[in-house]
């Protein structure tokens, strides 16, 4: 399985070398980009790391992007995760945004991809965030969390970074029917 892991910026980013590890544990090969805010907070040399692969964060690398690297990126994964999804960046998704890489990965993707989001509780619960998370799963992308308990503020609520093992299990279960449709009809019961 090879996933592609967006990282944006967010406390929660700290956990993101575990989150690749633990994926590599159970056999998947994992790329990350990352936003500018995300390395703020891990840099992308531990994350070259622990995936053994490169890590993607600019959008006009002039190599890259001559081989339509945002196109690629998003082409070659099985799975598109963003851990942490931060408010910000749910709100620049649900505009349609592509001004950096990870947005424009996403916006090239021709599979749903799946946000774990993590934020202070209070900006969870904004009805400006819950608004943009409706347009969201409109659009086809799937939520992993948040969940609650202690936050990196101090503050206790809705809004941590789902756990990594609970992340891994969620994308390595099976998905028999993902992409598939099926028409459901009824009629008339007859003996």
């Amino acid at each position: 399985m090879r996933i592609l892991l967006i990282i944006t910026g967010g406390i929660a980013a700290y956990k993101t070398p575990e989150l690749v590890r633990r994926l590599r544990d159970v056999g998947a090969t994992v790329t990350c980009v990352m936003t500018e805010a995300a390395q703020r907070f891990v840099t992308p040399l531990a994350l070259s790391a622990v995936s053994e692969q490169p890590v993607y964060s600019h959008l006009w690398d002039l190599k890259d992007e001559r081989e339509m690297g945002h196109i690629r990126l998003s082409r070659e994964a099985d799975q598109i995760l963003v851990a942490p999804a931060s408010a910000n960046f749910i709100a620049r998704l649900t505009t349609g945004q592509g001004d950096d890489l990870a947005s424009a990965v996403l916006l090239a993707a021709d599979k749903p991809a799946t946000l774990a989001p993590a934020m202070n509780h209070r900006m969870w619960q904004h009805p400006a965030t819950q608004r943009n998370v409706q347009q969201l799963r409109a659009d086809g992308y799937q939520f992993l969390g948040p969940v609650e308990g202690a936050m990196a503020c101090g503050e206790f609520g809705l809004g941590r970074l789902l756990e990594v093992p609970d992340l891994v299990a969620a994308l390595m279960a099976p998905k028999p029917l993902l992409g598939r449709r099926a028409l459901v009809t009824s009629g008339p019961t007859v003996e």
